[in-house]
């Protein structure tokens, strides 16, 4: 029988929700048992959030100053001592989990599966490939601890309603000291996580300047959303880098992406073909994004959107 480990993702005491869609994965093992652990400087709220998770058994906690921060080098020795005794280590395919696991499999001796999406069997995986426009099967030796990390787009969050039982665990591991926290640079906003909204608003090179994404956060702010763009608009200057949602930005899965002034390349779709509704507002009615948008209005954004927001 499988046992899975799960690495919970967290901020500022608050558990990540992606760790809930982690656990959606494991329990698609239909496993022995779903254990998640908790690595901070002070773990007991993340460990009472996790343990709250419907289908985790047990929250194991590591208390440390020196993981007071997620260093994926100070972590991952931890986590690979941890390892022992489980058939499989799963991570969310966030930036903390694509920066963690591939330490995990290396410390443990195994070939990573990435952004796994569907499970076929105890060692036999989906993900995708090329962009997402090809889903290749995967299967790990089955004498080999199974690391993977989880596309969040592709699994719902586990319900709420655990009762797991939270226990202290200790590791004896030498953690590096060749990597340190220096600080972390930011943009601040009062406005959802992009990776995590429910609903996203992005902007794409139809917007025109920086100046004019002002009416996307304005129509944004008015129904509660995320900010997103396109890679397009990110390259003009309009938004920082870390706004861009496609392949070479956030995968996300809101149930409501409303995409303003942008084109739909390949690139762009591939971040956002879980997406529960796609509304799509350009004034060119040929425009790629309308093949795959549930809603398209054909117009000028800057009239269209105004309007929506007024109607709202």
């Amino acid at each position: 029988m499988s046992k899975v480990l799960i690495v919970a993702e967290h901020q500022d005491g608050i558990l990540n929700s992606s760790t809930a869609k982690c656990v959606s994965a494991a329990a698609a093992l239909t496993p022995e048992a779903i254990e998640i652990v908790v690595l901070a400087a002070d773990p007991s709220a993340v460990a009472a959030e996790a343990a709250s998770l419907a289908g985790v058994s047990k929250v194991l906690t590591v208390a440390s100053d020196a993981n007071a921060q997620a260093i994926a080098q100070v972590l991952a020795p931890q986590v690979a001592e941890l390892a022992a005794g489980y058939t499989h280590v799963f991570g969310p395919s966030t930036t903390f989990g694509k920066d963690l696991m591939p330490c995990v499999a290396a410390l443990l001796s195994t070939a990573q599966v990435s952004d796994i999406m569907a499970v076929e069997g105890s060692h036999t995986f989906k993900r995708p490939i090329y962009a997402g426009n090809a889903i290749i099967t995967v299967e790990e030796p089955s004498d080999h601890v199974v690391v993977g990390t989880v596309r969040t787009a592709s699994w719902p969050e586990a319900a709420k309603g655990g009762s797991a039982a939270v226990e202290a665990a200790s590791v004896s591991a030498s953690l590096p000291t060749h990597t340190r926290y220096v600080g972390l640079a930011a943009g601040s906003s009062d406005r959802p996580d992009l990776q995590s909204a429910k609903r996203v608003v992005s902007g794409g090179r139809g917007v025109g300047s920086a100046e004019n994404f002002k009416i996307v956060y304005d129509f944004a702010d008015k129904i509660g959303a995320a900010v997103g763009a396109s890679r397009a608009a990110v390259d003009a200057g309009y938004v920082p880098n870390e706004m861009q949602v496609g392949q070479t930005g956030k995968i996300i899965a809101p149930e409501l992406y409303i995409a303003v002034g942008i084109s739909g390349a390949i690139q762009h779709l591939t971040g956002i073909k879980d997406a529960g509704t796609i509304v799509a507002i350009n004034k060119d009615g040929d425009a790629p994004i309308f093949e795959i948008a549930d809603i398209g209005l054909v117009g000028d954004l800057f009239q269209i959107l105004p309007e929506l927001q007024q109607a709202i």
